[in-house]
C-alpha cells in the first residue's frame, strides 16, 4: 500500500449546491487546494475532481478528491480512488458536515457509526469498513421542525456566512494536522476541554 493520503470532500455536483451546508466538505477542498497549488481535473477512473500534490514542500502525497456524483452515492468514487492509487481505508479522510455538533465546531474521529449521513454510510459500504478518517464540519440543527433534508440543501445563513471562511480554515488545518500529527495530536488541538 501507498503512503499516500485520499482526502474526499463530500457535497453534491453542480453550482445550485456549492453554498449548501451539505456541501462544506467541498468548501474545505478548495482550501486545501489552495494550500497544495493547482486545480481540479475530471479522473480518469473514477467519478470525480482531483488534484495531485503534495503537503507543502517535500511534505506527504495527498490526493484531494470531490466526488461528481451525489452524496449518497460517494461510495463508488472514493472506492475506485483508493483502488488506483493503491491507498488503504486508514489513510482515507472524509470530510462531511456534521448536524449533532454546533456550527462553528470541529471533531475528528476514526471509524464509528455513520450518524445517518447516507454519503459516509455509502463509503462505508464501498470501501467494506467503517475504518476511515472524518474530519466532521459543524453546521448546526435545524430549526424548529424543519426537515433535515431541507436544512442542509440550504445555503448557510447571515451570520454563518461570515463565520464559514474560519470555519472551513479551520477543517483545512485539521486535514493537515491529521495527517503531519496523527489523530489523537489533531484531537486534542480541535476538541474543546471538558471542564
Amino acid at each position: 500500500m501507498s503512503e499516500t493520503w485520499l482526502i474526499v470532500g463530500l457535497g453534491n455536483p453542480g453550482a445550485e449546491y456549492a453554498h449548501n451546508r451539505h456541501n462544506v466538505g467541498q468548501m474545505v477542498l478548495d482550501d486545501l487546494a489552495a494550500r497544495v497549488g493547482g486545480g481540479f481535473k475530471s479522473h480518469k477512473a473514477a467519478r470525480a475532481q482531483v488534484l495531485e500534490g503534495r503537503m507543502g514542500i517535500g511534505g506527504p502525497r495527498v490526493v484531494l478528491a470531490k466526488p461528481l456524483t451525489y452524496m449518497n452515492v460517494s461510495g463508488g468514487p472514493v472506492s475506485a480512488l483508493t483502488k488506483f492509487y493503491d491507498i488503504d481505508p486508514a489513510h482515507v479522510i472524509a470530510v462531511h458536515d456534521e448536524i449533532d455538533i454546533p456550527f462553528d465546531t470541529i471533531k475528528l474521529k476514526l471509524g464509528g457509526g455513520e450518524g445517518g449521513h447516507n454519503g459516509l454510510r455509502d463509503i462505508s459500504k464501498a470501501l467494506a469498513t467503517k475504518d476511515y478518517l472524518r474530519v466532521r464540519v459543524g453546521v448546526g440543527r435545524p430549526p424548529g421542525r424543519m426537515d433535515t433534508a431541507d436544512f442542509v440543501l440550504r445555503d448557510f445563513a447571515g451570520p454563518e456566512k461570515k463565520e464559514l471562511p474560519f470555519l472551513v480554515g479551520s477543517a483545512a488545518d485539521a486535514v493537515e494536522d491529521l495527517i503531519r500529527e496523527g489523530l489523537l495530536a489533531a484531537q486534542q488541538k480541535f476538541h474543546p476541554a471538558k471542564a
